[in-house]
């Protein structure tokens, strides 16, 4: 019986500033803290499970630079005994980095990134990947330079391996970055149908599919999120479509079964930052969908991580232990 997460895909040093608000273009605004932390798509996952202290053998795959920053990340992994067996170090590439501006309260973050290795990350590296796990994650698709390239036959580079790992009996999981672009129709949908679980905020979720999922006032639209992960269901994604967002979760899987879930309510200003929540929830859905949780209780544990992860600076800080989770999901039934 397969037992395990694989998480590959976006390995980085964020470097984050906590600022009271954003400056005007040319304006000056001063950074009240730093915090260094790693970040990326796979870290975040990982270290996130980990803190849950399971038994569940997590494993590492990327691509990092031969640079203090790369040391970084392998000796964090090391730190919480996952595998880092896939990790490939890429000569004269710098380890990814960013540059993170965290409004105080959560409000907003906007970052500067370098892709640096994680630009390198290709079939080859994955497919050498061989292990008992269930679930094989992928994140993030769009900043994946290799990965997101044309394909003769799978239109893209990312479908291609998608499918190897299926066929290999892993469970394939995606997620993907939030960005301003007409990429999303080229590179993710061509990747649904070798996709089992899709894991994406509202943001993306419209980009996915063209349906918008908030008004002119930044209302959420709760119609067209339901409608936008049926049609990614429709567009080839085998078993779960889960779109979160800051008022809640929705997930429907392939029998149609479906469900939407609140987020837990915390004060503003207990939020320190916004950076990492999207990742700390689909940690939480990954752990769930891995223990074969129902779609009710994988959204409210996934809901549950996130607003762990709000009261943190950096993307993996406030991660909680299993037990943490539980005790808090208790006291707020």
């Amino acid at each position: 019986m397969r037992k395990g997460i694989i998480s590959a895909g976006n390995w980085l040093v964020d470097f984050v500033k906590i600022i009271e608000k954003y400056p005007a273009p040319g304006n000056l605004i001063t950074i009240e803290s730093t915090e260094t932390g790693l970040g990326g798509c796979a870290h975040n996952v990982l270290v996130d499970l980990a803190h849950l202290h399971t038994d569940i053998p997590l494993y590492a795959a990327g691509c990092i630079g031969d640079d203090p920053n790369g040391e970084y990340v392998l000796n964090e992994i090391e730190k919480y005994n996952i595998d880092k067996s896939y990790m490939k170090i890429v000569p004269h590439t710098p380890t990814a980095y960013t540059d993170v501006m965290a409004e105080k309260g959560g409000r907003s973050r906007t970052y500067f990134h370098c892709r640096g290795a994680n630009a390198q990350l290709d079939i080859e590296h994955i497919d050498t990947i061989d292990t008992n796990a269930k679930i094989f994650h992928l994140g993030y698709l769009l900043l994946l330079d290799k990965l997101d390239a044309e394909d003769p036959q799978y239109k893209v580079k990312a479908a291609r391996i998608l499918d190897k790992l299926q066929k290999k009996g892993y469970k394939t999981s995606v997620d993907v970055v939030s960005e301003e672009s007409n990429r999303f129709s080229r590179i993710i949908t061509p990747c649904l149908p070798f996709t089992d679980y899709l894991i994406i905020n509202e943001v993306e979720a419209a980009q996915c599919t063209g349906i918008p999922t908030r008004t002119s006032q930044n209302t959420v639209i709760i119609e067209n999120i339901k409608n936008a992960a049926q049609q990614l269901l429709d567009n080839g994604v085998k078993e779960l479509v889960t779109i979160h967002f800051p008022e809640g979760g929705y997930a429907i899987n392939k029998n149609g079964n479906s469900i939407f879930v609140p987020s837990f309510p915390i004060p503003p200003q207990h939020i320190v930052s916004t950076v990492g929540a999207g990742d700390a929830f689909c940690s939480g859905m990954l752990y769930a969908i891995h223990e074969e949780y129902s779609l009710k209780e994988s959204l409210l544990f996934a809901s549950a991580c996130a607003y762990f992860n709000l009261r943190n600076a950096t993307c993996t800080g406030g991660a909680p232990t299993l037990d943490e989770v539980t005790k808090f999901l208790e006291n707020h039934k």
